[in-house]
């Protein structure tokens, strides 16, 4: 990944991302070509602090074949993104650009066991299932023996152990306030829902750009 100094987030803050995400593309390469898949994922952590993707794919998944735990797969993991037009800074001389939040995650994948994939399985559920709350979370004690097994045995359970950690959380966190607000007021302004979130993670991200426009607005005030 490319990765300007100014946009890089610290492992903490990528790794945060990415679990607070938990879907992403599974990206590996046949000999051929590049195979992908979109899918959920949970993250846990080694004794040593080693992170770790758990995930599952169906059985016929040509990904499957490919899990020798020594080639490096990539989970590509991706949030909002938004179209940025020049108009909107305040400078003069700007370009069209994106602005998102990407994390790539990196290392070899291995095949999880029966009783690994048992695990995985009631682990994903009720990492989704909590940001439901106040629902009663589903677990899979709500299937019959029949159902779940025919299911266990339709998936088979993967985890890759994370060697490379890299984002882009790109902001433009490299323009000045008044630009940087600017734009972030545009954003908002949009109906696209991506827009809005990005928006929103400007402020969060830079609050001190707007504090100015807050205080500018008081003053003005008769």
């Amino acid at each position: 990944m490319y990765t300007p100094p100014h946009f890089k987030p610290d492992r903490a803050a990528s790794l945060s991302f990415a679990e607070a995400r938990g879907f992403g593309t599974l990206c590996a390469w046949d000999g051929l070509r590049p195979i992908a898949s979109a899918l959920p994922f949970y993250l846990s952590y080694a004794d040593d602090g080693t992170p770790r993707a758990a995930l599952h794919l169906a059985r016929h998944n040509p990904l499957i074949k490919l899990a020798d735990g020594a080639a490096n797969w990539l989970l590509a993991i991706n949030g909002a993104d938004a179209y940025v037009s020049p108009d909107w800074y305040v400078s003069p001389d700007q370009v069209p650009t994106w602005l998102y939040q990407s994390v790539h995650l990196t290392g070899p994948v291995r095949r999880l066991s029966d009783d690994e994939l048992a695990v995985q399985i009631d682990t994903l559920s009720a990492t989704f299932e909590g940001r439901l709350l106040p629902k009663k979370p589903w677990t899979s004690a709500k299937m019959t023996t029949a159902r779940l097994e025919a299911m266990k045995k339709g998936i088979v359970g993967l985890v890759m152990t994370v060697e490379d950690i890299e984002g882009s959380f790109k902001l433009n966190q490299h323009k000045s306030e008044v630009d940087y607000a600017s734009v972030a007021n545009a954003l908002g302004a949009q109906t696209e829902p991506g827009a809005g979130m990005i928006a929103r993670l400007m402020r969060d991200t830079r609050p001190q750009a707007f504090a100015d426009q807050s205080d500018k607005s008081e003053r003005s005030v008769p």
